[in-house]
């Protein structure tokens, strides 16, 4: 992974197709577990922006939800 790739989202998928088609054989073992942890992280990182952002929707839904009233 380098760090000149896109952090935008209109970049995304981009990004992501490379990572995907990149040649993992040239790679060594020390790099592969390398890439294994920081792909992770960001996984873990993705996941809890998405949970904030999940909660935040809810939250504000109930707040403009005018059912039952």
């Amino acid at each position: 992974m380098t760090d000149d790739l896109p952090l935008s989202p209109t970049g995304q998928t981009a990004t992501l197709d490379a990572l995907a088609r990149e040649d993992l054989d040239l790679w060594s073992v020390e790099a592969l577990e390398d890439r294994v942890a920081r792909l992770k992280m960001e996984i873990r990182r993705t996941e809890d922006k998405l949970a904030r952002k999940r909660d935040s929707k809810s939250a504000a839904d109930a707040l403009f939800s005018f059912k039952g009233r």
